[in-house]
């Protein structure tokens, strides 16, 4: 999200109008609560923009690390192409469920081949994978611009006879059409399910409308932010698709670049509440949450500043030493 979301929290929108595609019924009405982990593969010193990709092995192992080492037996993925559908078979062997992000992004030909290979996986692992997003997080990076090849995923899955629900993960902001009064935004009819991002992390450094949550609150941030989504989509499955708080630097704090609040400290304590505070909320609503996230990135400080690595679970490198296994409330 992140460091984008302050491109978008303050832009007045004008609503959209619903595609044409706008009467097409639900795929479900009733639901598994899922408690899962943003897992992506890109660990150590790789990198998702160039070098290596993950190989077959290291997925092998990091899924073996997590049944292992936490408790989730359900994970997000990012990506179907190079070598990533990997993890669908490994997911199925290991009985883990999926919930699969075709990436989407600016090349419409690579967006073109993710979109094919989503098709095809999600054919191939009808019970391992469970729920589909046509991207992840489009809209905060590219505003409106790249709407067309969202619903260009989104029609081609349903097209093409995929059983699960497909959804575009987004922000809080972006599902409430960038509405503090939250609103339907344009894809409010052609979805099966809500898939949301929700950082009070993020919202603390660069927000000027809730400028500052600490650890304590962050857990009621966010089933408020969900509240208000769920009010504007009634009919709709809700899922918390990311969330969490980073683990270090210990004591590291982030400074709101319009207030200058310090609010949110960064630290293994203040992870474990989020994260064990939020399932506990979610549970008591019934709704499935996503923890970001499983293995912390090294890269991601390029992107996001000190805080980037530190924000999974466990640790990105072998041994792959883990934050003492959560309480995960069901």
């Amino acid at each position: 999200m992140k460091q984008l979301l302050v491109s978008f929290i303050f832009l007045i929108t004008l609503g959209f109008g619903h595609d044409a595609l706008a009467q097409k019924t639900p795929k479900t009405t009733h639901h598994e609560t899922l408690q899962c982990a943003a897992f992506s593969t890109y660990v150590g010193k790789l990198n998702p923009n160039y070098g290596n990709h993950p190989s077959k092995e290291l997925i092998n192992d990091l899924l073996d690390q997590l049944i292992k080492k936490t408790p989730f037996r359900c994970i997000m993925t990012y990506g179907v192409l190079n070598g990533l559908d990997t993890v669908f078979s490994a997911a199925e062997a290991k009985h883990i469920k999926v919930i699969s992000v075709l990436w989407l992004d600016d090349n419409i030909e690579t967006n073109s081949q993710s979109i094919q290979k989503g098709i095809e996986v999600a054919k191939a692992y009808p019970k391992t994978i469970v729920k589909l997003s046509c991207g992840s997080e489009v809209r905060t990076r590219h505003g409106n611009a790249f709407d067309g090849e969202i619903n260009r995923c989104i029609d081609a899955l349903h097209n093409a006879g995929v059983k699960q629900p497909v959804t575009t993960i987004d922000t809080w902001w972006e599902w409430c059409n960038r509405s503090t009064e939250c609103q339907k935004n344009s894809f409010a009819d052609k979805v099966d399910w809500i898939g949301t991002n929700i950082y009070p992390w993020w919202e603390n450094q660069y927000s000027g409308v809730h400028t500052c949550v600490p650890a304590e609150k962050a857990a009621d941030f966010q089933t408020t932010r969900l509240e208000e989504i769920n009010k504007a989509y009634p009919n709709k499955e809700l899922v918390l698709t990311e969330f969490g708080w980073p683990s270090g630097p210990e004591g590291g704090s982030t400074t709101n670049v319009k207030t200058g609040e310090h609010c949110g400290i960064a630290s293994k304590k203040n992870q474990k509440l989020v994260i064990e505070s939020t399932f506990k909320q979610l549970a008591k609503k019934k709704w499935s949450g996503v923890v970001f996230e499983a293995f912390s990135e090294d890269w991601k400080p390029a992107e996001e500043g000190p805080f980037g690595k530190y924000w999974g679970i466990c640790q990105g490198e072998a041994p792959y030493t883990c934050t003492e296994k959560f309480k995960i409330a069901k």
